[in-house]
């Protein structure tokens, strides 16, 4: 009797289930390095991946480039057996299961830009194996995986689903959040064939609380999409009604605080100068270009991202309109934003509405200047490239400017000294009142 082949699947699998599967990581920014330190701590070997090799030897050294994530964890996760980090990406013939974190941003046409997901799946592919599974974690439109990395896999001849697998699995990181990390955040997960899903199912299994299984990657790819969708819609109503209350003169943020006392049917958004972050900011705009495939518009989408867009404009005129008021034209005003950072308590720059409103205000004539203790100087973004260092905040430093805008909530700000030093104060986040603080020498305009 001929002696049967081993099913590449359960050969798979009995490595996923002894933790002898290696896993590889293929970036390693916010998502993709709590991923791999998930992973190495679980027991698996890892190999993170990263084409930025200032990151790979920062790794390889124990530091960290990121706040939120200390240099005892990479330390750790870096003399941990098996796990290591490399910009060769000819080592991915040796992973067991490749887990893909790179960018999705949008283009300058607000299209998704899938040139990093491409260029990552061109890579893979030249490099698959027989017994190997490829999990997409990047926010992207529903048909990603099938349409855009399958057929580069599937060009080697081997089957999906018998020979390789193909699942998709959005990350659902809120770096700085201590109360959610990697491992408590369940995972959705869809694969393109039943065994796909299977498995991925199974490896995520071994390193977070729960998972949750959907029949297909759209559907999981679609899901990460409806919680970002979700959130940016009541963001812009949140927004909207500001601007209006405003006009009214009833505050938002006491009629934020009165409606959150419904103990059902009610859930709390705060308004701000602009979306940041990665995801809301971006993510919604997936499903947009991908409805125009099916000729169906998506208005509640598209009417929030106006909204949200606008708020940076709407900020920088209420701040024209509280220093003229001081008898102070924006040109040639001192402004200090302080916090450059799109969410209080972390280093994270990406999307910020800060670097849009420093851009507005210096076209409008003012010297700005910004502070930010968790980011000591501005790095180059896809949009901006400024030259500027934070400035220290104290009280003679505060005295300087004409205008003290606050647009991150950060904890370590002193509001206290910052009420009394500075002369005007435009709070975008409620920081002022938020603090306790009642008696103030600034004059303070909340927006």
């Amino acid at each position: 009797m001929a002696k049967q082949t081993p099913n590449p699947a359960d050969i798979l699998m009995k490595k996923i289930q002894n933790r002898t599967a290696v896993v590889g990581v293929i970036g390693m920014g916010y998502v993709g390095l709590p991923l791999a330190f998930e992973f190495g701590r679980s027991g698996f070997p890892v190999i993170g991946f990263d084409i930025d090799k200032k990151k790979v030897k920062a790794l390889q050294a124990g530091r960290t480039y990121i706040e939120h994530l200390p240099s005892a964890k990479v330390k750790e996760f870096m003399t941990r057996k098996g796990c290591r980090a490399t910009s060769n990406f000819a080592e991915l013939k040796k992973a067991d299961c490749v887990l893909i974190c790179v960018p999705t941003p949008l283009t300058h046409h607000r299209d998704p830009d899938m040139s990093y997901v491409k260029a990552t799946s061109e890579v893979i592919a030249k490099h698959l194996r027989s017994g190997q599974m490829v999990v997409l974690e990047s926010t992207t439109y529903p048909g990603t995986t099938r349409e855009l990395i399958l057929p580069m896999l599937s060009a080697s001849g081997m089957r999906v689903g018998k020979d390789f697998f193909l699942a998709y699995s959005p990350e659902r990181e809120d770096p700085g959040n201590p109360s959610f990390t990697t491992s408590t955040i369940p995972k959705v997960v869809g694969g393109i064939t039943p065994s796909c899903g299977k498995l991925a199912c199974a490896l995520y299994d071994a390193v977070v609380v729960n998972t949750v299984p959907v029949s297909s990657c759209e559907a999981a790819e679609a899901t990460k999409l409806l919680e970002n969708i979700f959130r940016s819609v009541n963001i812009a109503l949140v927004n909207e009604l500001k601007v209006l209350f405003d006009k009214m003169g009833i505050d938002i943020w006491e009629v934020i605080n009165a409606a959150s006392s419904k103990p059902f049917g009610y859930m709390p958004f705060y308004p701000g100068p602009g979306l940041g972050g990665h995801c809301i900011p971006i993510d919604p705009f997936y499903l947009t270009w991908k409805a125009r495939e099916y000729e169906t518009p998506t208005r509640f989408i598209e009417l929030a991202g106006e909204i949200n867009t606008s708020m940076p404009y709407y900020v920088v005129e209420r701040t024209v309109s509280a220093l003229n008021d001081q008898k102070k034209s924006i040109s040639g005003a001192k402004v200090l934003i302080l916090g450059a950072a799109y969410k209080s308590n972390v280093d994270d720059m990406r999307e910020s509405p800060s670097l849009k409103l420093i851009k507005l205000l210096q076209e409008r004539g003012a010297k700005v200047d910004y502070s930010d203790p968790h980011v000591p100087k501005l790095k180059p973004s896809r949009e901006y490239d400024f030259r500027m260092d934070s400035v220290a905040l104290t009280p003679s430093a505060l005295k300087r400017y004409d205008c003290v805008l606050i647009a991150t909530a950060h904890q370590k700000f002193d509001y206290k000294m910052i009420s009394q030093q500075a002369k005007l104060i435009v709070d975008t986040r409620n920081a002022i009142a938020a603090a306790g603080i009642k008696r103030c020498r600034a004059k303070i305009v909340r927006t």
